[in-house]
This record gives structure tokens, sequence and C-alpha cells, in this order.
């Protein structure tokens, strides 16, 4: 009989522990789902995050800057072969877009800075050329996993369209050309 109680003790210690560990497990995992809910994508509508990086002459621009003017966003780094093939595309909209109420934005991810800094002096990239310094915080906001990747934000800084269609697209211009007071 004693040998029989010990055992039951043991067992009820060990269901007790159990229990204990699941209900850790538990309320973990309803702090994970929660942060996450909290972390979802941007969607149309949603006030974009705001950046502030140097531009390639040393000066801080920030997303409030740019109010009142369309932003077309390109996300992109130097070493990407997709992200250079969209290069001469976005120029060629830069120009048919020249006059009107949109600022081309254009921030790279590149961890080396001169690479970035000679690329853009070599091919005469414009708009407003930015370097993110490591900063993923903005990338993170949008959910970018993979580069080139567009975004179009409205006059007041709001998403318009947070997986915007390429520049070598034919449908960005149409749409940009749609937008309303452009």
């Amino acid at each position: 009989p004693r040998v029989r109680r010990q055992r039951q003790m043991c067992i009820r210690d060990r269901a007790m522990r159990l229990k204990h560990y699941l209900s850790c497990m538990l309320i973990l995992l309803s702090f994970v789902t929660a942060n996450a809910q909290e972390k979802q994508e941007l969607k149309e509508g949603d006030q974009a995050p705001t950046f502030k990086y140097l531009d390639i002459n040393g000066k801080e621009v920030s997303l409030s800057d740019l109010k009142g003017k369309y932003v077309y966003i390109d996300v992109w780094a130097t070493w990407c072969g997709p992200c250079q093939y969209e290069l001469p595309h976005l120029k060629e909209l830069e120009k048919k877009m020249h006059g009107k109420k949109i600022v081309f934005v254009s921030i790279s991810c590149d961890k080396d800075k001169a690479a970035w800094e000679k690329m853009v002096k070599e091919q005469g990239l414009g708009g407003v050329q930015l370097h993110n310094g490591g900063d993923r915080e903005f990338m993170t906001a949008f959910g970018i996993r993979g580069i080139p990747r567009f975004i179009l934000l409205d006059k007041e800084g709001k998403v318009v369209n947070a997986n915007m269609t390429r520049p070598s697209n034919a449908e960005t211009e149409k749409t940009l050309k749609a937008l309303k007071g452009i």
C-alpha cells in the first residue's frame, strides 16, 4: 500500500507539472498570436510608416517632406538583377509623369553604400534616391521579403497599393495617370 500511494503521488505530481506546462504554453501562444496580428502587412488606406533616410547628397529626406504629392516607391538594391532591369523603365516612367503631382522615390537596401552611390551617379538615376542605412523597419512594415518592390502612396502618405505594379508593366502608367488630382 505504501509503494502504491507513492506511485499515485508521483503520477499526480507529474500531472500537475504537465498541466502547469500546458497552461504556460497556452499563455505564450496567445501572446505570440496577438503580436503577429498587430504586425499585419499594410493595406490600402493604411497610413504608411514614416521614414527618414539620407539621399545621394547626404540630405535627410522623410516621408512627411513629400506630403501633397503621390509617392511611387521602389525598394531595390544594386546587386538585384530584376531591380536593374526595372531602372530604364523607371526612368522612362519618370519622364512621362514629369510635371505631375507625383514623386519617384527609390529606397536602396544595399549593405554596401559605396556601391549604391556609384551606381546612382554612373547611371544618372533620377527621382529621390535614398539609402536605408541598414534600417529595415520600413521594409518590415510592408512585409517586403523580396525586391524589387513597388509601393504607391497618396498625397497624405496613405497606402494606395502596397504591392504596386512594376514600371515595366504598361498598367503602371495607366494607373498613375488615372490617379485623382495627379
